[in-house]
């Protein structure tokens, strides 16, 4: 399958946030993330894509479909719960630019789609003048009764790219996984890499 990767901007971004919120909710449903999302959360959390001129969005379209996104905002227009901890680290915000989510549905995965996101992203980052790329990913522990056998960590992938976990900083956000009856508070893990 082919693919059109390419950054949205403007009335774009806007026009394929309804779609970014399926895409977040299908595909974050599935482990590690286990999130039970609904559309009304996410479509006040995708805002901020729409209302922060220096963020991105990148689709992934099989002809006109959105089968994946990866987005990316200056650290300090993205949530507290992200900024601070690198604050407390010694990191300056301005300083970082934030690669949210990469969603990509499971029949369109293994093309190099993954790499594209991040292109994409860091090169927006360098012309912004940012020096450093983070991303978070979720902490689970080994033996989490969800983790299916399948199950492989991107760890190798993301360590390609040329990020590693920094020790000690760790993002904490709430979301209701899918084998709860409320909100959590979940723990995730910085990677960083320079830009």
């Amino acid at each position: 399958m082919s693919l059109e990767i390419r950054p949205l901007s403007g009335a774009a971004i806007a026009a394929a946030l309804d779609d970014l919120a399926a895409l977040r909710i299908a595909v974050f449903r599935d482990f590690p993330y286990l999130y039970d999302g609904d559309l009304a959360y996410e479509r006040n959390y995708l805002a901020t894509y729409e209302s922060t001129p220096d963020a991105i969005l990148v689709g992934a379209f099989d002809g006109v479909r959105l089968v994946g996104a990866a987005t990316g905002t200056p650290m300090e227009a993205h949530a507290a719960e992200f900024a601070d901890p690198l604050a407390r680290a010694g990191l300056d915000p301005r300083d970082v630019f934030y690669c949210a989510e990469s969603v990509l549905l499971p029949a369109y995965r293994g093309q190099g789609t993954g790499h594209a996101f991040f292109d994409f992203r860091e090169a927006h980052a360098r012309a912004l003048g940012r020096k450093r790329s983070v991303f978070c990913a979720v902490i689970r522990p080994p033996d989490h009764p969800l983790r299916p056998a399948s199950y492989r960590p991107l760890d190798g992938f993301w360590r390609r790219r040329g990020y590693a976990p920094r020790p000690g900083i760790v993002a904490s956000f709430r979301w209701k996984d899918i084998d709860e009856t409320k909100t959590s508070t979940k723990q995730l893990q910085f990677w960083e890499t320079t830009l």
